[in-house]
């Protein structure tokens, strides 16, 4: 997907409190939460994202480290879906 689509989908969903499954080209589907750093616009114009897998998430709901999240790029997203 284009940085454009992923940015789309973020801004009309509400993903930001959300976990949603992510489905890619070339691995398995992961269901995580998009996050927002420091450097957010930065990755984002590279089509990069920030995501906190959902086995971080409890922990990532307590302290906010975004240590927590990796990141993966976009052009890999075929497509989002709820939970």
């Amino acid at each position: 997907m284009t940085n454009e689509a992923v940015t789309k989908y973020l801004e009309t969903k509400n993903v930001a409190e959300n976990a949603i499954n992510i489905h890619f080209k070339t691995r398995s589907t992961i269901t995580g939460l998009f996050v927002k750093g420091n450097d957010y616009e930065e990755l984002r114009s590279k089509n990069f994202w920030r995501i906190v897998t959902h086995a971080n998430l409890p922990q990532w709901e307590k302290t906010k480290d975004i240590s927590l999240a990796k990141i993966f790029n976009g052009m890999e997203f075929t497509r989002f879906s709820e939970q």
